[in-house]
Parts: C-alpha cells; structure tokens; sequence
C-alpha cells in the first residue's frame, strides 16, 4: 500500500504565492533546450542503465499539487534528450545522464569531453554520435572536473587498447588527488548521502523523484577512474588535439577543487565546465564535499567573460542546454558572476553585524535584476544552504554561541527534549497542532527529537514522515526534495540490518593507483583498536606494478612510503593490487589470498594483524534515525 499523503491545503497555498513571483515565461529556454536537435534514441532508454520513460507524467505542462511548480517547470525542461549540434563541428548528447557529453570533431575523429558517470549510457551517446556523424575513432578525452558525473563513464569510450595506447586524456592538474579526495576518501558516506541526494530509492512519480535540477537524476551502471596523462597547470595554456586548438582557464576552487573552463577558437565555442549552468548551483553540496569558494567562482567566471566573450558564439556547459551569440554570451556570464559574489559578499555583511549563519540565510534575498533570471534560481544549490557554506568557509561550523561549543549529541538530546515536552505524547499532540497549522519545519524539528530517543516509536515516524513529505512537495531545490522525501520514505520503512554490508567507492578504489589506495586505508584503520594492538610494520609489494611500500601503524596511524629496496628480510608480502583490495573489502580470504602471494618473514602474521584492524563500512547507514 502507497503510504505517501497528497499535498495538503498549506502546502498548495505555498505554490500558487511562489508561482505569483516567478521570472516572467518566454519560452526562450524551451527553444534553446532543444535548438539543433537532430536524433535521439526512443524515450533515451538505455537498459539497466538509464531511462526516461518513467517521467512520462512530466509531459503535461501543469504542475502536479505535489510538485513546485518552478521545479516542475526546470523538470520538463531536463526532458529533452538525444544528439544536438551546438555549432559546427561541436556537438552534445544530452537528457542520457546527470551530466552533457560534447563531441569535437578533430581531423581523425572525436574528442570527448566529459563521459558521463557510468559506461553503458556514455557508449550509448558515442554510437548515436557515430550513427550521425560517421564511425570514427576517438582521439582524447577531455575531464573538466573531479566530479564522478564527468568521468565515471569513460571506460564506455574507451578500449583497454585506447588506454593501454596512452590516448590523450586532459584534466586540470590536481585531478585525480581530488577526486580520490571527494569520492573514496569519503566516498562511502558521500554515497550513501547521494542516495538522499539524487532520489535513488524514490518512484519516479508526481509524489517522488520528479528530478535533480542540475539534470534528470543519475545513472545507474558501471563506474571507472582512468587517471589523466595530460594535466593543464595554467591560464592560457594551449593544447592541440587530433587538429583541434583549445585554450585553457583553469578554475580551481570554484564548482570542484580541480576545475577548468575552455575555448575552441575555430568553432567560437566556449566551454565553461560545471561553472556555469542554467541555475543556482551549490558552494555546498548536501551530499557532502568540501565548501566551495564563491568569491574565486565569481573572480573566474569573470576573467572566462573577458578572455573569451568577444569571441564567443555558442557557450555551452557539462549540464543543461547552451546559449548563442557574443552578447548573450556576456550578458549570461556577468549574471552568473554576480549571482555568486552577491550570496558571498551579502552573506559576509550580515555576519560582520553579527548575524549566525541560519539567520543570514533566513534573509538572504536576491537583488531584484537577479531574481528576474530563471538561471538564478535555485534549483540545485539554494541561497539557503548557499549562505551557509560562505559562513563555513569564513568561520567555521560555530556560530559564536557558547551553547553551541559542545551540544549534546541527538540521542541524548532528544531523550531530554522529550522529558521537557512532558513525554512523547504530548510532544506528538503539540507537534500534531502545529502541522494542522502548516508548521512543517518546526513539526520536523519537534519530532526529530522524540525519533532519536525512541526510533521505535511509530507515531512519532510517521509524523516526521508526513511533515518532511509536505516539505518535499514545496522544495524548489531538486536535491531538497529528494532529501525530504527520500526520509520520509525511510521513517515510513526501515530498512533491515544487512549482515554482509554493501561497501561504496569500491569501483573507483580498485582504479586507483597504489600510492592513493593505500592513503585511502588510512581512513578506515579503527584507531581504538589499533591502539591497543600496538606498532605494525609490513612491505607490501604489488607483483603487477613492481612498486613497494612501506607500511606502519604507529600511534594508531596508518603510515606508508616508497620502498626501494628488498626491506632486509622483515615482514613482507608480495601480491597484487586487486588481491590487497579484496582482501580489504571482503572480497576474498587471506587464506586464498597468500596461495598466490610471496611471504618473506613474519610478512602473513603481520598482514593477518593489519586486515581486521580496517574498517568495512556500511552503506546504508541510518540517517533520519540514530
């Protein structure tokens, strides 16, 4: 049976107030969205990988009551699907996964930028863009950013034979270190996070993931990490690929750590990566990564208007749909410029007059020549979450208030809040008067207290389920909605404890190379236990790549370093990379894993103390429960 409830009298009342003050319609996106169609695969359906088909219901141009109807609307425009030429010799396939692939035609075949985040949809665009435009090879791949949306998909590109070939393949340096960072270091909470993020457990349906605002959703699949051969250091590096010239701006800190805008002068074509989109994006993802710098963002779409807009006929971006002409071009670059620095230097006024972070993005508001854009509005990043991450970056998490230096943690919390309220029930009848009244913040913040005292409470669940869903229904924001509904989902069914846990990052981990493996294990060495064990010391040599490394655990820290030679006859093991990963993991036994591997001294009995001592962490941690 559908537990999930219609949208309520409030929550209509909060849709037709916003729809009263949304930017005026000219249909101009539409057109642009689908300008220089040419085909497309029927409803961009790529089995077990990716499909349009289930948002059918978005055909209809009136919004559902329980769907924003700007997000409705930034919905519908996310439709458009298939193979597009942006200008001559530039082409994008679009509405095939969260993010754009672009298409270069070079004087041998293809360059590509950004192969989506998993293979099958990523081969599914290069076979369109060979039925259309000839079957040819492709010649580089172009990565803009670290964000596994950009990457992921690669090996659906490229052949083992392209790789091992060492065909060219261009990212902005400090690449891979950042991408290990943002999506194995903490890949398995930011994943987890992502499935709140990104809707992945919700129907596709008026009453669930309806979309993601930075593009439909994300695909299913394989995902892979091929590391760079080319690394573009500076502004105004310029590079040649299969004929093609490109000049380079490198963008760091801005929409990823490492980030890069690019100009093709032949084409007129300006690229500017995920820096700028059809929307407000985040300077804090709600999945998690590191807080983004809004006034270097504002600074590098900025020097993008004055290096390449005179030039510039057609800018497109890794999401979303392009727009033509110089002056377009310049007018759209200067409004995405302001629209970060104005949250970045409006956000910091208010924190010199001494306001906290939930109070700045309380007020914050855009500049009414802003707010007339639909470009700025919000619908991945929002000015609330936004303001907060520019205040986190400048001060910190602490907002000042010496309440807030060592709060109790929310069980503890939520057992005496709950005692204050005078029990659970009359907590629950107080909570139940104010979601009569439409209250649905506060009644999310009343009853999240009584959850974390007592997740077994069913009343209180279905509650905080029913106000977290109203919540979803009126968020503008994709990913805000998402994260509603996706709780609510969770408080209304519990998922059952998983004896043999579901590991994220794992794909990319086994991509690795040795040196950020390893630096990866130390994050899931268990400090407490190993404390109690002591120092380890242990060479590991990986018999496929000749390298050698020294590992420690000293203090609890788990230490490694180039070995150069044989160690002097200490403990070692010599095995291979994808071994050491299973063994990691979970995937295979030591047993089966030294059959295969060469010991020297105690090098068993040390690997054997090492393993149990690295964390397996599971998936699907709770979230909107302890």
């Amino acid at each position: 049976m559908d537990q999930r409830k219609d949208a309520t009298e409030a929550t209509k009342a909060a849709h037709a107030q916003l729809a009263a003050r949304l930017p005026r319609e000219t249909g101009e996106d539409f057109a642009n969205a689908m300008r220089g169609f040419i085909s497309s695969i029927p409803e961009a359906d790529i089995p077990g990988a990716w499909s349009l088909k289930p948002y059918a219901f978005l055909a209809d141009e009136t919004p559902a009551p329980t769907v924003n109807p700007s997000l409705w609307r930034q919905a519908r425009l996310n439709m458009q699907h298939g193979l597009f030429e942006v200008t001559k010799g530039v082409y994008q396939v679009r509405g095939f996964d969260l993010s754009n692939i672009t298409f270069i035609e070079g004087d041998e075949g293809y360059v590509i930028v950004d192969p989506l985040t998993s293979a099958a949809p990523a081969a599914a665009a290069l076979q369109l863009m060979r039925e259309r435009r000839g079957d040819k090879p492709v010649t580089a791949v172009i990565y803009t950013h670290s964000h596994v949306d950009h990457y992921g998909g690669v090996r659906g590109v490229l052949t083992p034979e392209d790789i091992e070939a060492g065909i060219p393949i261009v990212a902005p340096e400090g690449f891979l270190a950042a991408a290990v960072s943002e999506n194995v270091l903490a890949g398995n909470a930011m994943g987890r996070r992502a499935t709140y993020m990104y809707g992945a457990t919700l129907p596709k349906d008026p009453k669930g993931h309806v979309d993601a605002g930075l593009g439909k959703a994300v695909s299913m699949g394989a995902v892979s990490l091929v590391p760079n051969t080319v690394s573009i250091r500076e502004t105004g590096q310029r590079l040649t690929l299969d004929g093609v010239e490109i000049v380079f701006q490198v963008t760091p800190d801005t929409e990823a750590p490492a980030e890069m805008n690019f100009f093709f002068p032949q084409f007129g074509a300006l690229c500017m990566a995920e820096n700028c989109t059809c929307q407000l994006h985040n300077l804090y993802t709600p999945r998690g990564a590191q807080v983004r710098d809004a006034r270097a963002w504002s600074h590098y779409i900025n020097e993008a208007s004055d290096m390449f807009a005179d030039d510039t006929q057609v800018l497109f971006a890794s999401h979303h749909w392009p727009r033509w002409g110089s002056g377009e071009a310049r007018r759209f670059l200067r409004q995405q410029r302001d629209l970060y620095k104005y949250i970045h230097d409006q956000t910091l006024r208010m924190a010199n007059h001494g306001l906290t972070p939930t109070e700045i993005a309380e007020d914050l508001a855009l500049p009414p020549s802003l707010a007339a854009e639909w470009h700025t509005r919000g619908y991945y990043g929002t000015l609330s979450h936004n303001a907060k991450a520019v205040y986190q970056r400048y001060l910190g998490w602490f907002d000042g208030n010496p309440a807030n230096l060592h709060k109790l943690p929310p069980v503890e919390a939520g057992q005496r809040y709950v005692e204050l309220a005078g029990g659970p029930d009359a907590l629950l009848a107080k909570a139940r008067e104010a979601y009569e009244r439409g209250e649905y913040r506060w009644v999310a913040e009343l009853v999240n207290h009584l959850v974390f005292a007592d997740p077994a409470n069913a009343d209180a669940r279905a509650l905080q389920a029913d106000a977290l869903e109203q919540m979803g229904y009126q968020a503008e924001s994709g990913p805000w909605r998402d994260f509603y509904l996706t709780g609510a989902q969770e408080l209304r069914n519990p998922r059952l404890a998983s004896e043999t846990p579901r590991q994220g990052a794992a794909g990319q981990l086994r991509a690795l190379p040795a040196d950020s493996m390893l630096e990866s294990f130390a994050v899931r060495l268990n400090g407490p236990k190993a404390g109690a064990i002591g120092d380890l010391a242990l060479t590991i040599a990986f018999s496929d790549t000749g390298e050698r490394f020294a590992v420690s655990v000293e203090n609890a820290v788990l230490h490694h370093k180039a070995a150069q030679d044989e160690g002097g006859g200490g403990p070692a093991v010599t095995l291979t990379r994808p071994v050491l990963i299973g063994l990691v993991i979970g995937e295979t036994t030591l047993e089966a894993a030294l059959e295969a591997a060469t010991v020297s001294g105690p090098g068993a009995q040390v690997l054997g103390q090492l393993l149990p001592l690295l964390d397996r962490f599971d998936f699907w941690f709770e979230i909107v429960a302890p």
